[in-house]
């Protein structure tokens, strides 16, 4: 494989754009409370035992994702850019056990207001920085789906 391959492979970014029926104070908030953040952070079946943001420029994230078989894939971060209800930026850093990064990454999310209804785009690029995390890449556009759909029913009154 050619080394410009391998950085390809090593590397992934994505944008995903949703609209929800809801007011962008709303979706903000849910991006921003971390009771709301542990309910849908993840993809569908995954749940969120440690969940805790600190929502200002230089404040810390980190959350402990729980798959189905229980395994743990713990991450942190730091906000990077705060624009009530506007705009999110911040880094998202996937790590090991012992806490060394495996993956770092950088997301942006922006929430746009029109008749009462939020079109949410968010744009998250990972690299990995140890070769087995390369195959965690592959799954990040459908596990940011899959949040994204959790999301979504956490904001549709009823849902």
């Amino acid at each position: 494989m050619a080394v410009a391959e391998q950085a390809t492979l090593a590397e992934r970014e994505i944008t995903i754009t949703r609209m929800f029926d809801a007011p962008r104070a709303a979706v903000f908030r849910a991006w921003t409370d971390a009771g709301q953040l542990a309910q849908w952070w993840g993809p569908k079946g995954f749940t969120n035992p440690v969940c805790e943001i600190d929502v200002r420029v230089g404040g810390a994230i980190r959350i402990h994702m729980r798959s189905p078989d229980g395994n743990i894939y713990p991450m942190k971060g730091e906000f990077r850019e705060i624009v009530p209800p506007e705009r999110l930026v911040f880094t998202n850093i996937a790590v090991d056990a012992a806490g060394n990064p495996i993956i770092e990454g950088l997301t942006t999310v922006t929430f746009a207001e029109k008749g009462g209804k939020t079109t949410m785009t968010l744009h998250t690029r990972g690299r990995a920085v140890v070769d087995y995390a390369v195959g965690y890449l592959n799954g990040m556009e459908a596990g940011w789906t899959g949040s994204i759909n959790k999301l979504e029913t956490l904001l549709t009154p009823g849902g």
